[in-house]
């Protein structure tokens, strides 16, 4: 199988595309990963070197290892970055990628396991992780509330279990590429309701826990699901490090992302270091450098220090 990674960031979120990026490589992934970005690009692309070939305006392509390579892809689309996922993969699948199978990775990501166990994974269908909100249940009233809304769409939504995904990731093989064309549909069809794509983190009634659209993208996501005739292949809470068990990666969840945050002073206020953190400074030490080895080293010694303080206290 041939696999292709894509992901989106603008700001500081590049420190994530570094770490999971060297996590792919370190489990194995060859090939290329495709970022989309907005805004200048941080100092450790500066190798990059611009690449006509992609066919992408102001692309350009950073040798990061022995067959791996860093597509960098400036957009200009005004939408939300969560909201433009099914669009960018369907832009890389149809311009620039030959492969069998393309996964998307939000850039706070680690990835944990064997990259084979991907590829084994995507066979059996759309591929997907559980999210913390989960279960919805069959009647719960978000569900409802999709269903009624798609419905004056022209969408059909049908019932078929109550695990509701992280739109975080989210694997595709090139005969389920119709689920990425619905799920796009799905999210254009949804914009009138969010006052548009461009928007995402709302306040008032569009953020209450019933709101059918508080997570725009990752609504869109689940009623596609509903919607789409195919197999997905669905794993709980544990793929993404959110329980105990088999993870497959760690997301790291929220605004405390590992790269802004200080182990020791959170340990010192009772907050722990999740596997998302750990994860994280295990792999921002290469191939790509995207912050100091003295800083990357102190960050890995602080997280060993910080969990033993919390074998003595932590916030209850």
């Amino acid at each position: 199988m041939i696999s292709s990674i894509c992901t989106l960031f603008e700001g500081h979120y590049h420190y994530g595309v570094a770490a999971l990026t060297n996590s792919l490589y370190s489990q194995g992934y060859r090939g290329a990963v495709y970022a989309g970005y907005r805004g200048s690009l941080p100092a450790w692309t500066a190798p990059a070197q611009e690449n006509p070939s992609l066919n992408w305006p102001g692309g350009s392509t950073l040798a990061v290892a022995a067959e791996l390579q860093l597509h960098l892809l400036p957009l200009d689309t005004d939408y939300h970055l969560t909201n433009y996922k099914p669009d960018f993969m369907l832009r890389v699948w149809q311009q620039m990628s030959t492969s069998n199978a393309l996964f998307y990775f939000d850039p706070d990501i680690i990835v944990t396991v064997p990259w084979s166990l991907f590829e084994e994974w995507v066979g059996c269908g759309v591929t997907l992780c559980e999210d913390v909100n989960s279960p919805l249940t069959k009647h719960h009233p978000v569900r409802t509330a999709w269903r009624r809304y798609f419905a004056t769409k022209g969408f059909a939504l049908r019932f078929k279990e109550a695990m509701y995904v992280n739109g975080g990731f989210v694997g595709v093989r090139e005969e389920d590429k119709s689920f990425l064309m619905l799920w796009q549909s799905l999210q254009e069809a949804m914009a009138p309701a969010i006052g548009g794509l461009n928007r995402s983190a709302f306040k008032g009634p569009e953020s209450l826990p019933l709101a059918p659209f508080g997570k725009t993208d990752q609504d869109a996501l689940n009623a596609t699901v509903e919607a789409w005739e195919g197999t997905t292949s669905l794993i709980g809470q544990e793929g993404m490090a959110f329980k105990a068990g088999a993870r497959l990666m760690s997301h790291a969840l929220g605004y405390s992302k590992p790269w802004l945050t200080k182990p020791l002073m959170q340990a010192i206020s009772g907050r722990l270091p999740r596997l998302a953190d750990r994860d994280y400074w295990q792999s921002a030490n290469g191939p790509i450098l995207s912050q100091p080895n003295g800083l990357v080293r102190r960050r890995q010694l602080a997280i060993q220090v910080a969990a033993l303080i919390g074998r003595f206290y932590s916030r209850k």
